[in-house]
């Protein structure tokens, strides 16, 4: 049985270092026992030593299969502001922003931006990058929209000129950078303002605070005032009455010694 074992072992460390030429296992392993009154050679349990080390064959084949087997990650990502809000009429900047791994190579970096009027709407392509600035200028937009990115520093932002009410809605910004196998996506929302939003006044906030502030402090300051007084006045009504026990008590000493002189005076 050692003797099979060892036939295992062999044609499979054979069979993994040497994949590409298919090996015949049959003719190498016999499953019969080996009666007992015949004794096997002594020669063929000899091993060489490096016949129980795995070839390097071997080792790549499986570190090439570990790598194939690892899901690759999204190395790509995407930084756009969620909602943006513009002044009818102003110049809105959508900044669309990416990290990657990889440099920029023009001849295969490709973007697309689209405009989403509603959630259920169809998307409408408005400016793409193949190698170069390819502006589509739909009706839509005309003019009005300049690509004021650079690719090579992963900026793909542009600009829309004198926003409308018209072009509220989602913009989307979609980047293919190979090698990266994954498309960066950023999603942004345009709302547009007929008016400035008013400014918080907060003088009212500060006059607020300032009268509560000042008014705590008379509280805190009448609250000593008259905690000192009463102090004061606990320490005079002491002294008051130790001034009183001690006159009282000079007063009998003073009664005790009058009375002895007396009665010595009228004795015979």
């Amino acid at each position: 049985m050692l003797y099979v074992s060892l036939k295992y072992i062999r044609a499979f460390f054979f069979l993994a270092s040497n994949s590409s030429s298919p090996v015949a296992l049959g003719p190498q392993i016999t499953l019969s026992r080996t009666p007992p009154d015949q004794h096997l050679p002594s020669q063929s349990l000899k091993m060489h030593k490096d016949a129980w080390l795995p070839r390097p064959a071997f080792g790549l084949t499986g570190l090439s299969l570990f790598f194939s087997l690892v899901p690759p990650g999204q190395s790509m990502e995407v930084t756009v502001p969620t909602t943006l809000n513009v002044l009818n009429g102003s110049d809105a900047r959508l900044s669309c922003t990416f990290n990657s791994c990889y440099t920029v190579n023009h001849k295969q970096f490709s973007l697309n931006w689209t405009y989403q009027e509603c959630n259920n709407c169809s998307e409408e392509m408005f400016l793409q990058f193949r190698m170069k600035i390819i502006n589509l200028k739909l009706e839509r937009f005309r003019d009005r929209v300049e690509f004021s990115g650079n690719p090579s520093k992963y900026d793909v932002s542009v600009t829309l000129r004198n926003v409308q009410l018209e072009d509220e809605g989602t913009y989307n910004c979609y980047i293919m950078n190979p090698p990266d196998r994954h498309r960066g996506h950023g999603k942004i929302y345009l709302q547009v303002l007929m008016e400035e939003p008013p400014e918080r006044d907060s003088t009212v906030a500060v006059i607020v605070g300032a009268s509560v502030g000042g008014f705590l402090a008379v509280v805190i300051l009448v609250l000593m005032v008259v905690k000192c007084v009463r102090r004061k006045k606990e320490q005079k009504l002491s002294t008051d009455d130790l001034k009183t026990e001690e006159e009282g008590k000079t007063d009998g000493e003073g009664n005790a010694d009058d009375g002895t002189k007396v009665s010595s005076g009228s004795c015979p």
